[in-house]
Order: structure tokens, then sequence, then C-alpha cells
């Protein structure tokens, strides 16, 4: 019985082995905005299809588009790839918009499902208002190279201008018949019997794709590529900086916690990673920064919470210019923000409410806590004498004359002397 459990799992092992170094459909799954995090993941996935020898890269794509620079990444990518690479716009319901649609148009082919769109490929500004100069060069770029990508693949160019000029969006059955795609297919399935025998000609040559029994591999984000993935979201880096911010400022008003400091120190330093992924004012950065160091000088300055208020109106501003661009998958939510604000402003307004309580709080230790306190007299005091009060002896003095064993109450501390006064006893 052992010895044919052992055989099996050595046979399932030996096909295991050989059906995956068998060349087959790599397929990778994007549904998220183009970033450089998927722009690494996708060259992955490309180049692992090209050294196996794979006979096509399957991208199934659902985007709102993304950065620029990652986009053009991915084109280059694909324009290098020995192995065929085809973009399925999948599920119904997915579009390939902005960035997602000039990678699409540089697909060996392209495919939707039904009830799918593709374009609205006007670039945007990352950086905040450009002038009208700048803003005609980029738009001018972008229509340029969209036209080269739609050129080579023998796509209709005049719509994908279009799609960067005038923001035009297409269905699947526009985008068919516009010939911008070359097929659609309800689900994988569907395209890949479609896709079986096609012929694609590349820099002159002709491939036949020949599908039929090849193997469909899988290909999954890293560990790591899905945490830098979601902290590159802008929402999530934001609260990552707010939360550094806040740790750091608690341990330093409070030492020796340590806790706060830790997870303040680690959410920063991971909130300034993800900001190297994203289109980032640094105004705004330097702003949330100037908040820092203003919440941090009200530990060591009594401003009565001036320096607080600066500090909130320094992370608002910054917070509304941080990520500015006008592409809502690129710059933070209203709800994210106002929610953020409002819960530090809360934190440094309870922070600063007893910070100023304490200030204002009668001394209860030292000399001066010592004024007000009752005691009695140890002998006569005329004007001279000594007192018992709290537990000590002390020299007094007194304007009146006071027996000894009357009671006292503390009016100064003049050095290492008590002025008293007699306590008048109520009749």
């Amino acid at each position: 019985m052992r010895s044919a459990i052992r055989l099996a799992l050595f046979i399932v092992f030996c096909a295991t082995f050989l059906w995956a170094g068998q060349p087959g459909i790599r397929v990778a799954s994007i549904d998220d905005p183009i970033t450089p995090v998927t722009a690494g993941f996708l060259h992955r996935v490309i180049d692992d299809a090209n050294k196996n020898g794979d006979r096509m890269v399957l991208i199934e794509l659902d985007t709102p588009g993304g950065l620029d620079t990652a986009m053009r990444q991915i084109v280059k990518d694909i324009f290098a790839s020995e192995v065929p690479v085809v973009v399925y716009v999948a599920p119904s319901g997915a579009r390939a918009a902005s960035a997602g649609a000039i990678i699409s148009l540089a697909a060996d082919v392209c495919a939707m499902a039904p009830g799918t769109n593709i374009g609205a490929a006007h670039p945007v500004s990352l950086g905040g208002e450009t002038g009208k100069t700048m803003e005609t060069k980029v738009l001018n770029d972008a229509e340029a190279y969209a036209e080269g990508i739609a050129r080579k693949r023998g796509r209709n160019v005049q719509l994908a201008r279009q799609m960067v000029r005038e923001s035009i969006s297409l269905s699947a059955e526009s985008a068919l018949e516009g010939n911008v795609i070359d097929l659609m297919a309800n689900d994988r399935t569907d395209l890949l019997k479609k896709l079986e025998g096609r012929r694609i000609v590349r820099d002159g040559h002709e491939i036949v794709l020949q599908l039929a029994g090849a193997p469909l591999i899988s290909a999954e984000m890293s560990t790591r590529e899905r945490i830098l993935n979601v902290i590159g979201n802008p929402n999530v880096a934001y609260m990552l900086m707010m939360l550094g911010i806040l740790g750091i400022f608690f341990e330093l008003s409070n030492p020796g916690v340590i806790l706060p400091g830790v997870v303040g120190g680690i959410s920063i330093l991971l909130a300034f990673f993800a900001l190297q992924t994203l289109p980032v004012n640094y105004a705004g950065v330097l702003l949330i920064l100037l908040a820092l160091v203003l919440f941090i000088a009200e530990i060591k300055i009594v401003s009565h919470g001036m320096l607080t208020v600066g500090g909130i109106i320094a992370m608002i501003f910054g917070s509304l210019m941080l990520f500015p661009s006008p592409e809502p998958t690129m710059r933070l939510s209203w709800s994210v923000i106002l929610s953020t604000v409002l819960v530090t402003v809360l934190f440094f307004t309870v922070i600063v409410a007893k910070a100023v309580k304490a200030h204002r709080r009668t001394p209860v230790t030292g000399a001066e806590g010592l004024v007000g306190e009752q005691g009695r007299a140890d002998g006569p005091i005329a004007p001279e004498g000594r007192v018992f009060v709290r537990g000590e002896y002390w020299d007094a003095r007194s304007d009146e004359a006071i027996a000894a064993g009357d009671p006292v109450v503390v009016e100064a501390v003049e050095g290492m002397q008590l002025r008293v006064k007699k306590v008048t006893q109520a009749s």
C-alpha cells in the first residue's frame, strides 16, 4: 500500500514538473490603476514568458488608468516581447480607460468582452496647474504616441487620436466596428477558441497562434508586490503618513511609551516609500512636515494652542496639495481627508487642552506647593518662630503675634522661611 502511494506521488511530482516547464499561456490579471508596481509585475510576467518560450501572454485588464511613466514602461515591454501579447478587457463592466486604452492599443491582439469600454486617454497634469503652452506640448506628445502605436499595430489611427485629443470612449461593439480592437469574446474560453490559428504580423513576420493543448499558467503578484500595490494607493499612503506623524508626536510628548513611536516610525517610512511611486506635489509634503514641527513645538512652547492651530491649517492645505492629479484614482478621497483631519484635530485638541490645564494647575509640590497649606505654631511667633507644616518644621515669621499651638496658614515662601498668618477660628 505504501509503495503504491509513493509511486503515485512520484508520478504526480514528475507530471507537475514536466507540466511546469511546458510552454503555455501565461495569464496576468490587472484590476487596479496602472502604477510602477503594476509595470514591474507585468515586466516580470512578460520576461518569464519569454524565458520559458510560452505561446502567449494574456493580460486581462480592468483599469481606470494610471501613471504615464508606468504605462510607457508596459508598452515598451509589450513591443520588446518575442512572445505575442494579448490584452483582453474583461469581464463585462470592465474598462480600459486612459493609460489602459494605450496599453490595449499596443497589444498584438486586443479583445473586449461585451459590456466593456475603452478610451478617454486625454493626458492629465500630475504636478498641479501648467501653462497653456505646456498643456499643448503634453497633449501633442500623447496624441503622437497613441498614433504611433495604432499605426504599428494596424489599428484605426483617427480614433486613437480622438481618444487622446477629445477623450472619446468606445463600447466594445463600437471599438470593433471602428477597428480599434481585433475581436470580441464572451469569456476566456471563448477568447482562446477565437485566437486559435489566428495570424499575427510582427515587424514583417507572420506568427500563427497555436494554443491548443497549452496549459494556462496563472501569474500572480508576489507578496512584496501585493504589499507595495496596497501602500501605493494614495489614500493608504496618506493615512500611513498621518499615523506616523501622530505616533511620533505622542512618543515625543510622552517619552518611554515606545509603542506609538515604533508604529509611527514604521508608518512614516512606509508612507515615504509609497510617495516614490505616486505623483506627489512636494509642497504638500513640506506643509505636512511643517505641521509636524508646529505640533512638536507646542510641547516646548506655551502658545495657548496657536502653534497647534497653525499646524492644523498647514496639514489641511498640505493634504489638499499632496496629490494634485485630476485623475480620480491618483488623488486623495475627500472623505479620507476630512475624516483624517477631524481625527487629528480631535487628537491635538485633547493633548493641548490637557497641557494648558496642567500649566494652570496650582502647584502641589516644591516651595510653591506650600502656599495655602495649614499648620500650627511650634512656639510663639513674635515676629519670628517655628511652624509645623506638611510633616516638616519650618522657620517662620508673621506680622502679628501668634501663640504656641495656634493654627496658621502659609501666605508665601521667602527663601527658606515661611510667612504665615493666624487662622481665625469660626465662632
